[in-house]
């Protein structure tokens, strides 16, 4: 960690110029900022709704109780819920693109600016778009695991599954958020959950689910790299969970400085260097551009 680099004035936000500046300058103003630093990304729900795929907390999103891992542990009835609406969502979720915000990072990875990405999303769309020093906090809907024996297989396997257990199940539903979709109760009665093929038992997806922890040594792996940084990008998220503000209050504490970028406010703002209020997709490609 270069000690230099974290007291240099230039990174102290001047607020009364960052009020006159516009997106450009503001843009710009962030991209000197970064400039030959090693750039830690923090990303959220925000950089994916550009390609399709809905959150819990952007203006107009319909609230929704997202889903209790305990609660989903100890019942077959949420979990035969999960499933019901996660089969009728899974092929619209599985076909989102990366869009020009996870483009713009891994553009970024490969040209040496970012050093390492940590991501709160569970979609593989930064994969998708090139990112290979991932760490993915809330692990991917892309796997799922075995309640019992923990063995993991692919969710498109369970998906097959599904569709031999439950013919012509819930077509043309609505995608929501972490690829769930809205049904009625009475729909769900009916369904059929997966199982595991190796010991019959009960599958989860193999993400973090809300009340349960990350895993120590990722949390570890994402703080090593904070640490080693010389700025923390945090984009598209309000950082609302602790999962993911641990990582700027990490930052906060080792003298990173942070930047934002993100529509609406942002737990912990306070202590950014450089805030910019707006598309993650707009931002981060011309921020990529300038870089």
């Amino acid at each position: 960690m270069t000690t230099a680099a974290h007291d240099d004035p230039r990174l102290v936000e001047d607020e009364a110029a960052r009020g006159r500046a516009g997106p450009s300058a503001a843009i710009a103003d962030l991209a000197e900022r970064l400039r030959g630093r090693r750039v830690v990304v923090l990303t959220g729900a925000g950089v994916s709704t550009e390609s399709g795929i809905p959150d819990y907390r952007s203006p107009g999103a319909k609230p929704r109780r997202p889903i209790h891992g305990p609660d989903f542990v100890r019942s077959a009835a949420i979990q035969r819920r999960y499933w019901a609406r996660s089969m009728t969502a899974w092929d619209r979720f599985r076909s989102a693109a990366p869009g020009p915000a996870h483009r713009a990072v891994a553009d970024l990875e490969a040209r040496g600016v970012v050093t390492r990405l940590i991501t709160q999303n569970v979609d593989r769309l930064h994969h998708a778009a090139g990112s290979r020093r991932v760490v993915e906090l809330h692990g991917a809907l892309a796997e799922v695991i075995c309640l019992g024996c923990r063995a993991v297989e692919p969710r498109d396997a369970v998906q097959a599954r599904l569709r031999a257990s439950n013919p012509g199940w819930g077509a043309g539903a609505a995608l929501a958020p972490d690829g769930d979709s809205d049904l009625s109760d009475d729909d769900v009665a009916r369904f059929v959950a997966p199982s595991c093929t190796a010991c019959g038992g009960a599958l989860k997806p193999n993400v973090v689910f809300f009340g349960e922890a990350v895993a120590r040594p990722l949390v570890l792996d994402a703080f090593a790299s904070v640490d080693a940084a010389d700025a923390l990008l945090v984009a598209g998220t309000s950082l609302a969970v602790f999962s993911g503000y641990r990582f700027l209050r990490r930052a906060v504490e080792r003298r990173v400085p942070v930047a934002i970028v993100n529509r609406g406010p942002v737990r912990g703002e306070e202590h950014a260097a450089a805030r910019i209020d707006g598309s993650t997709g707009a931002v981060l490609t011309e921020l990529a551009r300038l870089l």
